[in-house]
């Protein structure tokens, strides 16, 4: 059963007479469109695709079962085209999705016709959270390029690098293994930074002693890998080796106890059990899990609070990691696939500590 179908079963059981896609990713995820500026407007017999004339001829080749609609017309706005078409196939009531329109964007289709506006969260993303064939694929290349662009980084790690130069070389190791030309931004810190869960690449010099943390990705087709390693410039303390053991068992934990039917909070307690008794305890963070797929976060997600069942079919990271503020911090992130029988890691990096 393809989206579309999926989509309008949804539509049938909940009485709504069109929905209306914004989210990128949903849209690609629908139709198979591969540029910008684009929307949906389904119907139970007919799909619209919506955007204007930069991109009316790559839809038609891109999305042959779609009729493309230019909005960017005299004294027309895409709010007008959506009730227009919405009066035209007898729709009254248009489902959109409550967490990515904008209040004015919400109004502009409101104000322009008799068609009632019902909020949706997360149904097209439950669609997308289970993966067929050709969407792991996809995945599967994504991974082993950010995997071999890792064996090529940590080989030109040197001692007053700057994070920002070798934030540059790992996304050119990517583009040049295979990825899109597009890799998206990820995390490249050192010394004491690492601590900072989302800390961006700086002119900071890179020091010996220093770990350096990589939490980066590349996209294939416009799927995403996401994976972490952190390494030490040159001999590793005691502490340093302390710390990554207990991380590394964290993140082997957690994917032992990865199968259809757990929830995403009962994976984030196992990543416990081997900190419980150590004077890192409070220095984990809650969400240390989520989907993966045409966004870098998505459904379902792992963590203190997350009722997510997880499903076979799911593709997911898993990446706890101990963060210490003034002192530096670890993670060790994999991506993998959920089986019948557990978890499949998709990423072939080593979970050894790597001095350099």
């Amino acid at each position: 059963m393809d989206t579309i179908q999926k989509l309008r079963i949804y539509m049938e059981e909940k009485k709504v007479d069109s929905f209306f896609v914004a989210k990128p990713a949903n849209v690609r995820y629908i139709s198979s469109y591969t540029g910008e500026d684009s929307y949906l407007f389904i119907t139970q017999k007919k799909q619209f695709f919506i955007t204007d004339p930069r991109y009316t001829e790559q839809a038609s080749y891109e999305c042959p079962d779609y009729e493309v609609v230019n909005w960017r017309t005299p004294n027309n706005t895409i709010g007008m085209t959506v009730q227009r078409l919405a009066s035209e196939e007898g729709a009254k009531t248009i489902a959109f999705e409550e967490d990515h329109l904008t209040f004015s964007f919400y109004e502009s289709i409101r104000s322009q016709g008799e068609a009632e506006m019902v909020p949706t969260v997360n149904v097209i993303e439950e669609f997308r959270s289970v993966k067929n064939s050709e969407e792991e694929g996809y995945l599967r290349a994504a991974c082993e390029i950010a995997s071999r662009a890792f064996d090529k980084i940590i080989k030109d790690i040197r001692v007053g690098m700057t994070e920002k130069e070798l934030a540059s070389r790992l996304s050119h190791y990517m583009v040049m293994e295979g990825a899109d030309t597009k890799p998206y931004g990820g995390i490249l810190i050192s010394g004491a930074r690492t601590s900072l869960l989302h800390g961006i690449p700086s002119s900071k010099a890179i020091e010996y002693g220093d770990f350096v943390l990589m939490d980066y990705g590349c996209q294939f087709n416009g799927y995403l890998s996401d994976m972490t390693r952190t390494v030490v410039v040159g001999k590793a303390t005691e502490k340093q080796k302390e710390v990554y053991n207990l991380c590394r068992q964290m993140t082997e934990d957690v994917e032992a106890a990865i199968k259809p039917g757990v929830t995403g909070t009962e994976c984030y307690e196992a990543s416990l059990k081997a900190i419980k008794d150590t004077e890192y305890l409070n220095y984990n963070y809650g969400g240390i899990g989520h989907g993966v797929g045409l966004f870098v976060h998505e459904l379902p997600f792992i963590g203190s609070n997350s009722k997510d069942v997880l499903q076979e079919g799911n593709i997911m990271t898993v990446e706890p990691g101990i963060y210490i503020p003034g002192w530096g911090g670890v993670r060790v992130e994999d991506q993998g696939l959920v089986t019948a029988k557990g978890y499949e890691n998709l990423i072939s990096a080593t979970h050894e500590l790597i001095e350099l």
